[in-house]
């Protein structure tokens, strides 16, 4: 079974920065494309970043997000710099078993975290 648990989000003020993790367990993520996702209240869910045979941004966050993965932890990691106030939302890691995929849809994705909160306050 597929299990991904995010962890590492908070409350934080404008100009600060996090970093998400996503445990995997029960696939290896070196072998997958792995994506971010978040939702704020009221809009639907969006892409953020993926990384697999391909590195994407989305334009809202290219140049303060850095996707990046440990294998040897299986570990998927969101590093996020200057933090908005409209970067608030519920953050959530995916899992898609082929690697060389976009990775934006968020039908390309199989497994998904619970999610993180993060909240910017300017």
């Amino acid at each position: 079974q597929v299990q991904l648990r995010e962890s590492g989000g908070g409350s934080v003020q404008a100009g600060s920065s996090l970093r998400l993790s996503c445990l995997v367990s029960g696939r290896a993520i070196s072998g997958s494309t792995m994506g971010w996702f978040r939702q704020a209240p009221g809009k639907e869910r969006e892409f953020v970043a993926t990384t697999g045979g391909f590195t994407e941004y989305a334009d809202s966050v290219r140049g303060r997000f850095t996707i990046s993965r440990d294998n040897a932890k299986n570990t998927l990691y969101l590093q996020m710099n200057n933090l908005k106030p409209e970067d608030t939302a519920v953050y959530y890691c995916a899992s898609c078993p082929i690697r060389y995929v976009n990775g934006v849809a968020a039908a390309e994705y199989d497994y998904w975290g619970q999610g993180t909160q993060v909240t910017v306050s300017s």
